[in-house]
């Protein structure tokens, strides 16, 4: 089968070439196809699969020996390790997982205030069912509306940027608090894929910027992380980030039948879609407003792993997503739009994180450094490719 094969949708042959291997197309940022059509973002898969023996022995005898060294490191400690929790699938499973190792974890939440009632049964669930600890940090929720407000004001996409932040200050200021060296994160790229790079971007300065612009409250309860605030956890704290899920032979949907018999987890609907604010950006004002579907990064990855065909895939990543009819006008009386305000703001041009003030040229400039703390696991490697170039 070749990069114009599909047969589901005309757009394919007439308008883009799609990766012979997953549904990538040639609207994705960066993107690159090899002579027999396959992207870079496989080729970049396959690379981090053979780097971290995924769901290999190399993967097992590798993660064993970081479930080793935490364990020695946190012996005269209450918690070990902590695992950020959404009541998503992976975070939840690596909760899971962390308690069958050996671990003592410390849950941490990040409360947007726009969880749906679902997740929040998850996170008590899960954590009930296993006697973990669980740290949460709520927003006040006028203060993280007003940055959310901010963002869809200043016509950019990335609306879920305050969220992904807050959380990752988050897990540095809470490792600090109890002196825990460990982070434990819930991404798997094998099921997930790897954001495209330069199709999103945000940082703390980005974060600022915008809400000093377009915002009216100010920031007291939001976690900002500032450029000097991220320095500081990296070389004084030297906290480690670890993607448990990047080393074993992971499924999202054996994870799933797992977590529901075993604590009566709920499924959500799909991929970020346990909180409103992530539905309403994934489901609603990314494909709307800037014709774009972060959808295609797990369909690329079910495809890639043989959960479906390149053609069901593709089928479904041009069919609209689906999302709780409610959500819009739930989104609008919350943020305080009215229709006519929401429709103008859709209307108007696009704009880019390139048109506000960013700390990505300091990144790029540090590039030599951070390829050094990615290697030291004092950032993951994904910060590392998508920050630095």
């Amino acid at each position: 089968m070749n990069s114009l094969d599909l047969q589901d949708n005309d757009i394919s042959k007439s308008k883009y070439k799609v990766c012979s291997k997953c549904i990538y197309d040639s609207r994705v940022s960066n993107i690159i196809f090899d002579n027999q059509g396959v992207c870079n973002y496989c080729h970049q898969i396959d690379e981090l699969k053979q780097s971290y023996g995924t769901g290999t022995q190399k993967g097992i005898e590798l993660l064993n020996e970081i479930i080793r060294k935490i364990k020695i490191e946190g012996s005269n400690k209450k918690y070990d390790c902590i695992v950020g929790v959404s009541g998503g699938t992976d975070s939840s499973y690596l909760i899971y997982l962390s308690k069958k190792w050996g671990l003592r974890p410390l849950a941490v939440h990040f409360d947007n205030t726009w969880n749906t009632a679902t997740a929040t049964m998850n996170i008590h669930n899960v954590l009930k069912g296993l006697d973990i600890d669980l740290y949460t940090h709520v927003v006040n929720n006028k203060e993280m509306d007003d940055i959310i407000r901010s963002f869809i004001l200043a016509g950019v996409a990335e609306t879920e940027a305050a969220t992904d932040m807050g959380f990752a200050y988050l897990l540095r200021l809470v490792a600090r608090k109890y002196s825990i060296r460990y982070v434990l994160e819930g991404h798997s790229f094998t099921e997930e894929g790897i954001t495209p790079i330069g199709r999103n971007y945000f940082d703390g300065k980005y974060i600022k910027s915008i809400h000093n612009k377009f915002g009216t409250r100010k920031m007291k309860t939001y976690p900002l992380m500032t450029f000097s605030r991220f320095m500081k956890s990296i070389l004084l704290d030297r906290i480690k980030f670890i993607r448990p899920l990047w080393y074993i032979n992971y499924s999202k949907g054996e994870a799933h039948d797992y977590l529901i018999k075993e604590f009566g987890w709920k499924y959500y609907g799909g991929h970020h879609l346990e909180n409103r604010s992530a539905a309403f950006f994934h489901s609603i004002y990314l494909p709307s407003k800037f014709n774009s579907d972060f959808r295609n990064n797990v369909i690329s990855c079910q495809v890639r792993n043989g959960v479906i065909t390149r053609d069901q895939g593709w089928k479904e990543y041009n069919n609209p997503p689906n999302y709780d009819p409610h959500l819009l006008s739930y989104v609008k009386k919350r943020l305080n739009f009215s229709d006519e305000d929401y429709n103008k703001i859709m209307n108007k041009v696009p704009k880019s994180w390139k048109d506000y003030p960013t700390y990505k040229k300091r990144f790029k400039l540090l590039r030599p450094l951070f390829y050094i703390l990615s290697k030291a696991k004092l950032v993951t490697i994904s910060f590392y490719l998508k920050y630095c170039f």
